[in-house]
């Protein structure tokens, strides 16, 4: 009889199976390669068109710290230039996120045994964890100019920085970062992460949802 396959049981495996013909570099393997669908899911699901945009987790919303600028420019006339500009925001992080992908199953293809058996044993996201640990930099890297070029599709990003320089220099204010390009970078990748996170607690709880013929090998009884 097969038994069920989640994360939330590999520990026991890892404890009790490795004296049933299971070694530490075949659970790993199976590890990975769930991982890695993982990883590709959360890709696919943020890259599609509205997949940050009508996804309420993960969208990014007009900068808080600049609503008093946004109602300012509502009042202006300017609303439908405004609601362009937040779906361009969106729009700049799903075509970054194509490239999310190859860097997370690079990272996972990578991992160490000591890196798979504290994603075992440690916390419910420690996968994801891992992740954020290892590509951050090289996703900022990827995102940042791909993100530029889009944002840069709308007209009133051009007139971004000279208006929060503007606002800026109004007394009282909450002040507003000029940087669009780093706050939308962050956000991407903020919300890939969020992404991942939902991919790692399928993979701890729904043995249906990633897992893979080889962990079923790995975790048969």
């Amino acid at each position: 009889m097969e038994a069920q396959v989640t994360l939330d049981n590999v520990l026991n495996t890892v404890k009790s199976s490795l004296g049933h013909g299971l070694s530490n570099d075949e659970i790993i393997s199976g590890l990975k390669e769930a991982l890695s669908v993982g990883s590709k899911n959360a890709g696919e699901n943020a890259s599609k068109l509205d997949g940050f945009y009508k996804n309420n987790l993960i969208k990014i919303p007009f900068p808080k710290e600049a609503n008093d600028m946004k109602n300012t420019l509502n009042r202006l006339g300017m609303k439908s230039q405004v609601d362009k500009f937040e779906i361009q925001l969106n729009r700049a992080a799903e075509d970054a996120a194509k490239k999310a992908a190859p860097i997370f199953i690079n990272a996972v293809s990578k991992m160490t045994i000591n890196d798979g058996l504290t994603i075992l044993t440690g916390k419910k996201d420690e996968a994801t964890q891992f992740l954020k640990r290892v590509t951050t930099k090289d996703l900022t890297k990827e995102f940042a100019p791909i993100i530029k070029a889009s944002l840069e599709k709308v007209e009133i990003t051009k007139y971004w920085t000279p208006l929060t320089h503007s606002y800026n220099q109004v007394p009282f204010v909450q002040k507003v970062n000029p940087d669009l390009n780093a706050y939308v970078t962050q956000k991407a990748i903020d919300g890939m992460f969020i992404l991942v996170a939902q991919e790692e607690a399928k993979i701890r709880k729904d043995p249906k949802a990633q897992v893979t013929d080889n962990l079923k090998k790995v975790f048969k009884k």
